[in-house]
């Protein structure tokens, strides 16, 4: 092991080691929601199979990315679609479903329940707002893979161009970041200051992109460095790794995305450090500070405290971030492991950091270039701990809880509470039947709920959006009277086909 990497490694364990002595132990589970994996979505003019033969509207993967909206209303982003199935190598399993985003309402309702909880949770899916843009979009046509054109049929009949998982619609000439390929891989969503429209960030360029909320129309892209882009295109992410020296790991992007209470700034994280960073092998990834008034970006350098541990040895993987202030942020670090992967989940770890001070790495890379800007980071929850401590075995916690959300307040005891949304991406797979679930175990959009003392987030902002300032604000009061209305109606008709 070179020096650096022993420095890097040894900062690792001893973050890791400072970090669980200062775990807030009054942040707690309160509820717990589902949604069947097996169910459709709103969106009936997408309901045709796919190449791999899964439904093009099956509910999967909200946890992919998850965002409050004010009341009781979230937004959540599947990613590139059921690509588990395996049917075809040269594209990576990938298919052309349509990206969306699904509105839910997600209504804590106070009670003990039977699981012991103070809340219960019974989430209601009731919009689909499919993504496209006005401009003509770059679809591969299939013939290298043996399968047909990846520009979805619903293009043709709708008169516009829907973003697609399907990882050959790019244009093999362009850096990854060209804003016209179809191709797009969502993550993470936030809403914006005035809740009209929607921020999504992307694995495939990376992207960031701005959506209208009502139409789904993309309304603005935001330039990422050309640092973080690859230039030698390939439909197997493998191969995109093998073929380049610098820019994100395929499959490993821009993973997380936050906003500042104020609206004014993003923060997108990588999952994994950039391939001149080190790849997989990397130790520090990058956060990424986008200002939404001037375009400019700052970079900070984030140390992975699952780098080389004997809990995960080279697995640095970052799942999504949220604000906390304008300066502070929480990010969540997970393995890849427990349901959906017939393992046994270890590290699912909230941490939370500050930039205020923070060295822009925009011009520096390697570890040893990183490694002195390193930000400081404290453990802020031990999900498996918490969840294993309400009696939810490790083999049954989901592998990939991919998302942070703050919700509304609650009140507990009398006592003023925070809260924390984490859900988990389920690969589109609605039952699973494993070594650990031999019979089979239903595998659904899980949503858990997390209290946080207001002494363990004193300098929490929240972000500004129209309702949001608690559960009795009485404009959530009539949002939750109009939600309440019966939406099916609206089966035959989900936004984003640009009318």
């Amino acid at each position: 092991m070179d020096r650096v990497r022993a420095c890097a490694l040894s900062f690792a364990l001893s973050a890791l080691t400072a970090a669980c002595s200062s775990a807030w132990a009054s942040v707690d589970l309160i509820a717990i929601g589902q949604l069947s994996g097996n169910a459709a979505d709103r969106s009936k003019a997408t309901a045709a199979p796919l190449e791999n033969g899964a439904a093009g509207n099956l509910l999967g993967g909200l946890g992919s990315g998850l965002a409050y909206a004010g009341c009781d209303t979230f937004l959540a982003v599947p990613d590139r679609g059921p690509n588990a199935i395996s049917y075809n190598k040269d594209i990576d399993d990938t298919a052309s479903y349509i990206n969306r985003f699904q509105t839910l309402i997600l209504r804590l309702e106070a009670g003990t329940q039977g699981n012991g909880l103070p809340y219960a949770l019974n989430p209601k899916l009731v919009d689909t707002t499919l993504l496209h843009a006005r401009e003509p979009l770059v679809y591969g046509d299939g013939a290298a893979a043996n399968v047909g054109n990846g520009a979805p049929a619903l293009n043709e009949s709708n008169h516009t161009h829907y973003f697609t998982g399907r990882s050959d619609n790019f244009t093999p000439t362009q850096p990854s970041t060209f804003p016209r390929d179809a191709r797009f891989d969502p993550e993470s969503i936030r809403v914006s200051r005035d809740g009209a429209s929607v921020f999504i960030s992307d694995e495939y360029g990376p992207y960031v992109y701005r959506f209208d909320r009502r139409t789904g129309e993309r309304i603005a892209a935001y330039r990422v460095p050309a640092s973080f882009a690859v230039t030698k295109l390939s439909p197997v992410g493998n191969d995109e790794i093998s073929e380049n020296a610098s820019g994100r790991v395929a499959n490993k992007g821009m993973e997380g995305l936050a906003i500042s209470p104020d609206g004014d700034a993003l923060f997108g994280v990588m999952q994994s450090p950039l391939l001149q960073d080190g790849g997989t092998n990397g130790a520090y990834t990058r956060i990424l500070r986008i200002d939404l008034r001037t375009g400019k970006t700052t970079q900070s350098a984030y140390p992975l405290t699952n780098m080389g541990t004997a809990d995960a040895p080279n697995y640095p993987t970052i799942s999504d971030i949220v604000a906390v202030n304008d300066h502070e942020l929480l990010l969540d670090e997970r393995d890849g492991k427990g349901l959906g992967d017939n393992s046994t989940a270890k590290i699912k770890r909230v941490y939370r950091v500050d930039i205020s001070n923070a060295q822009d790495v925009s011009q520096t890379s390697g570890e040893s270039g990183l490694a002195p800007y390193a930000l400081a980071k404290t453990l802020f929850l031990d999900v498996v701990q918490v969840l294993n401590a309400h009696k939810i075995a490790s083999t049954d916690i989901p592998a990939k809880l991919e998302s942070l959300a703050f919700g509304p307040d609650v009140r507990i005891g009398g006592v003023l509470k925070h809260t924390l949304f984490i859900a988990n991406d389920n690969d589109f797979v609605g039952t699973v039947t494993d070594t650990n679930h031999p019979g089979g175990i239903d595998n659904p959009n899980q949503f858990f709920v997390f209290a946080v003392d207001t002494a363990d987030l004193p300098d929490y902002v929240a972000q500004r959006l129209p309702g949001a300032h608690g559960r009795d604000d009485k404009a959530c009061r009539f949002d939750r009277n109009d939600h309440d209305h019966d939406h099916d109606d609206h089966d035959d008709h989900e936004h984003g086909h640009g009318k």
